[in-house]
């Protein structure tokens, strides 16, 4: 064996690598507003013909880099480096990158859609690449994953900064791991990762993305264009809004949710490890917003109101990457665990936000569900998606929150528990979408 050859060949492979990472320093100096501006003065001084210009001319040039920064304007592109020749594909690799939001959408799809594509091909390496710090959760699927903190735990760093930073970790986890696919879950792209991901024909590139590119949203007009193919979950409301213009392949599917009903626990081993009697009526909460010990909230109001009642048992849904719960409160049990959904067949019925995941969780599996929708969030129409649940007969929706409203409705919930219980279409979106992908990989 020749050891000399190897040990070049990897000195030679570190030494590429880090003249790649000086030219993206050194673009990255050369393309900053500071500089940019700084070079546009100094061009000035050196031309003195054109300082009576600067009156116009800075103003412009100001507003042209604030246009980008704000992402209506596409940003100077990256240097083209040796990385994305040199960079080959196994075939057998896929990087997926979810960010965090204020819950677990993101992360929540593409485990669902990475573990049943690992069923499908138990060869498969997939890697997380993710801001989630919930990577525990990845173990018992075994998938390994890479972590970066949000630019608000690092203290003065920032966004420039942070990019950056992504940028050479992003490109460090491509480079090590050689995927043949990308894909990102978020609403947002970083400009670290385009940067990361522009320039490497060999790998795939796909965005998931709930939702459409709608006219106005605050999308940096180049994201798109930085991908190969869109995955768009569906939703149980029509989207009819105007949107963004783009040649992109899109795959829709049907709405991703991460457990199948044989992953459930069954009844009588839920209430054993919950300690609900089995006889009792047992009603999940899961409502994101309102603090538990404000006696005037509406989770406060919700869960005592379901306590007055006779062998009624509150289970609460704590999140993971929130804060603890400090609740004293007879027949009420708090569960921090993932997925929550693992428990459902143990509940009778449930209380829960209008979002998205929560709302196609509660919808897969048939449980009698009364939503909170938030009136107030954007482009996300939490009512008419909740509507959709009275519709099929399962769900009710309360959009006028106070005591008497919420013991109203509550009775309307228990009511609907005696009843037989409605059998609703199962979603296989995730199914579906990993066989695709699976189909594509190396191709």
């Amino acid at each position: 064996m020749d050891f000399l050859g190897i040990y070049n060949g990897g000195l030679r492979i570190t030494r590429e690598s880090r003249v790649e990472r000086l030219q993206r320093e050194i673009h990255r100096l050369r393309t900053s507003p500071s500089l940019r501006l700084g070079a546009h003065l100094t061009d000035a001084i050196r031309k003195p013909w054109r300082a009576p210009f600067l009156i116009v001319t800075l103003p412009i040039h100001m507003l042209m880099i604030g246009f980008e920064l704000l992402g209506l304007k596409s940003q100077p592109q990256s240097l083209s480096t040796n990385s994305a020749g040199r960079l080959t594909s196994k075939g057998d690799c896929i990087v997926m990158f979810p960010t965090n939001g204020v819950g677990f959408g993101h992360f929540t799809r593409l485990l669902a859609i990475a573990k049943r594509m690992k069923k499908i091909n138990p060869d498969l390496e997939i890697i997380f690449f993710t801001t989630m710090p919930t990577l525990h959760i990845l173990k018992r699927f075994g998938i390994p994953a890479h972590h970066i903190s949000g630019p608000k735990y690092f203290n003065g760093m920032n966004s420039e900064d942070w990019n950056s930073l992504l940028e050479e970790e992003l490109t460090l986890c491509l480079e090590t791991h050689k995927p043949s696919m990308f894909i990102f879950d978020g609403a947002f792209p970083y400009r670290g990762m385009l940067r990361s991901i522009q320039g490497r024909p060999n790998i795939s590139k796909l965005w998931l993305r709930r939702g459409t590119f709608r006219k106005g949203a605050s999308i940096p007009v180049d994201s798109i264009q930085h991908f190969d193919s869109i995955i768009r979950p569906m939703d149980s409301i029509s989207e009819e809004l105007e949107q963004v213009e783009h040649n992109l392949e899109v795959i829709n599917s049907d709405p991703i949710v991460l457990l199948d009903e044989e992953e459930l626990l069954i009844r009588d081993d839920v209430r054993a490890n919950l300690q609900l009697p089995l006889d009792a009526t047992a009603v999940y909460v899961q409502l994101g917003a309102g603090e538990i010990n404000d006696i005037n909230s509406e989770i406060r109001m919700t869960v005592e109101n379901l306590i007055s009642r006779e062998n009624v048992f509150v289970v609460i849904g704590e999140s993971m990457i929130g804060n603890r719960l400090n609740i004293n409160l007879p027949n009420v049990k708090v569960i921090r665990d993932y997925p929550n959904s693992m428990y459902f067949k143990g509940f009778d019925a449930v209380i829960s936000a209008g979002g998205y995941n929560s709302y196609h969780e509660v919808r897969n599996f048939g449980l009698p569900t009364l939503f909170f929708p938030n009136k107030n969030t954007g482009m996300d129409d939490q009512i008419a998606r909740c509507k959709i649940s009275e519709e099929e007969g399962w769900g009710l929706t309360l959009i006028d929150r106070n005591e008497e409203s919420i013991k109203k409705s509550i009775d309307g919930l228990i009511a609907k528990i005696s009843r037989k219980r409605i059998i609703i279409e199962k979603s296989h979106g995730a199914q579906n979408l990993a066989e695709l992908l699976n189909s594509r990989i190396g191709g």
